[in-house]
């Protein structure tokens, strides 16, 4: 059996991914992976998730330059999330939200309202042009 079918697609064909950085254990952010995503990621050593909004392959920092050297890949009990150990590279500290900060998961539930915590380390203007 090849190691791609124990994964749990979903009906679109996807499976949810979580990247964490290795060094700290922060949780950088969360994505989605095809087949071919989980395939190119394995070969590469680097992480390539798949797109919804552009239906499209998404090799992770190939246009803000903050690419995610992939150290291990897991999967739950289930087979139907995985987790990437990686090393944000780009920029020292690590970004890997498309906000300029370091994780996506940047915003915390205080007093019935979503406050920011993170500060914005790079202007996504500066970063996406």
């Amino acid at each position: 059996m090849d190691w791609l079918d124990e994964v749990k697609w979903d009906a679109a064909g996807l499976v949810p991914v979580i990247a964490q950085e290795q060094a700290t254990g922060d949780v950088l952010m969360f994505a989605w992976m095809n087949r071919e995503a989980l395939s190119r990621t394995a070969e590469l050593g680097r992480a390539v998730y798949f797109s919804r909004s552009r239906n499209k392959l998404w090799f992770k920092g190939e246009e803000s330059g903050h690419v995610q050297q992939v150290h291990e890949i897991r999967m739950d009990c289930d087979n139907d999330v995985l987790l990437l150990k990686v090393t944000q590279k780009g920029h020292d500290p690590s970004i890997a939200c498309h906000t300029g900060r370091h994780s996506c998961f940047f915003q915390r539930h205080e007093a019935g309202a979503w406050r920011p915590v993170e500060p914005v380390l790079k202007n996504p203007d500066e970063i996406y042009k």
